[in-house]
């Protein structure tokens, strides 16, 4: 990378915020293109400022409200979005607070707004003489739960309909960092095999009796610190995904397609249950592809791997059959809030349907090229009861040659446990 100029940090978090909340990207998206203008020193920290953000919006929006009198539109909304990554830093970094307010009133030069630069100053010097009172306003603010939950007013309704009990938690844990999660490769080393090795290097572990590759992270720590990363001995995969495998079952000499496949997570613990398997893992989108290729390679693993939508599977499975399918059908991805917070602010309450009605379309497809007596796993990343039980409730009840195998799973987000997740497991008769 060429560092003869170093950007602004948070000019390039504004950017980036903007390009989420304006425009729609993902915020994983956004950071992938603009990391390659960010040193490799900063890039933890741009990303925890703008993930960070997007956890606390609402409360960050509220504090920028009170203190401006006129709202900044058009042009200069980025200084909205400038001003969010100032008060973050404030409230919930180390960052010395004069060293935030100078490198966030800095920015107005990289984002061409040098007029506004009083502005900035001002606001921020003004949050910082009220940010006592401030956050307390913003505790007892209870026109609208938003500001409380930190979530859209959409989805607490979903969440207060499906898990009456339950949604406050679900709202808690989807409002924390998540935990670092690790899958050990048992083919290099056993799980407290390699706990030992982490162990050695300060990096304290627990294991999951129920999820016997696993093991949790204390403290997250940056991938190039994990033994042997590098030559497949560990994948970083949350403990629910990690489910998928082990449902599916997978044996050695059957067929097996992956899809919806990218990034590849699900795609390599399949061929580490059973290396002799042939595995096609198929993604729609080409640039996700690429990852599963990745993947493949440090874990030194072979699978044929396709470009492909799910929606037109005669287009690229050429009348192959397979014993077994592993369906990560695209969803709201409301399970994996706290690992991805845009999510609150990009999905709409009209998505869900859209999104079921793809699920369904998909699911119905693909089972015609899963053999008699062979073995589907539906999942998805989501917690909503339209893309879980009640889309395979109506699968089962339009079609006579499916079975359900045990029970359906719903996984909620947990502080210290896995992400919500969904896994249904479909045998063809």
């Amino acid at each position: 990378m060429n560092n003869k100029s170093q950007p602004n940090i948070r000019a390039v978090c504004a950017q980036a915020i903007f390009n989420v909340l304006e425009q729609g990207h993902s915020l994983s998206a956004t950071l992938t293109i603009l990391n390659d203008k960010v040193a490799d020193k900063d890039r933890a920290l741009v990303q925890e400022i703008c993930f960070g953000v997007m956890r606390v919006l609402p409360e960050l929006n509220f504090y920028v409200h009170t203190l401006m009198n006129k709202v900044l539109t058009g042009k200069n909304l980025i200084l909205h979005y400038l001003l969010l990554v100032g008060i973050y830093q404030i409230l919930y970094t180390r960052i010395p607070e004069h060293a935030a307010v100078g490198e966030t009133v800095s920015a107005v030069q990289p984002l061409k707004k040098i007029p506004f630069k009083g502005l900035i100053n001002g606001v921020l010097r003004e949050f910082l003489r009220q940010q006592t009172s401030l956050p307390q306003k913003f505790r007892q603010d209870t026109k609208q739960q938003v500001s409380q939950t930190l979530h859209p007013s959409w989805l607490l309704n979903r969440l207060k309909q499906a898990y009456p009990q339950q949604w406050q938690a679900i709202v808690n844990a989807n409002n924390q960092k998540p935990p670092m999660w690790l899958r050990i490769n048992q083919t290099h080393y056993s799980t407290q095999e390699y706990q030992q090795l982490l162990k050695q290097q300060q990096i304290e572990t627990k294991i999951c009796p129920e999820v016997p590759d696993a093991l949790q992270l204390l403290t997250p720590v940056n991938v190039n610190q994990l033994p042997y990363f590098d030559n497949g001995a560990v994948t970083v995969q949350d403990l629910s995904a990690q489910y998928a495998a082990y449902l599916l079952a997978p044996q050695d000499g059957e067929q097996i397609l992956d899809l919806c496949a990218a990034p590849g997570g699900k795609t390599t613990h399949i061929l580490e249950v059973a290396p002799k398997a042939n595995v096609l893992a198929v993604d729609i989108d080409a640039c996700r592809v690429k990852r599963i290729y990745q993947n493949l390679a440090r874990l030194k693993q072979q699978a044929e791997v396709k470009v492909g939508d799910g929606l037109t599977p005669e287009q690229w499975c050429a009348g192959q059959e397979f014993d077994r399918i592993l369906l990560d059908a695209p969803c709201s991805a409301t399970g994996v809030i706290r690992r991805h917070p845009d999510i609150k602010w990009l999905r709409r309450d009209s998505d869900i349907a859209q999104l079921t009605e793809l699920q369904y379309a998909i699911l119905s497809k693909i089972w015609h090229y899963l053999k008699i007596g062979g073995t589907l796993v539906y999942a998805t990343c989501s917690i909503l009861p339209d893309e879980n039980k009640l889309q395979i409730e109506r699968f089962l009840q339009a079609h006579s040659d499916a079975k359900l195998q045990g029970e359906m799973k719903q996984f909620l987000p947990v502080p210290e446990g896995g992400d919500g997740f969904f896994y249904a497991v479909l045998n063809k008769c």
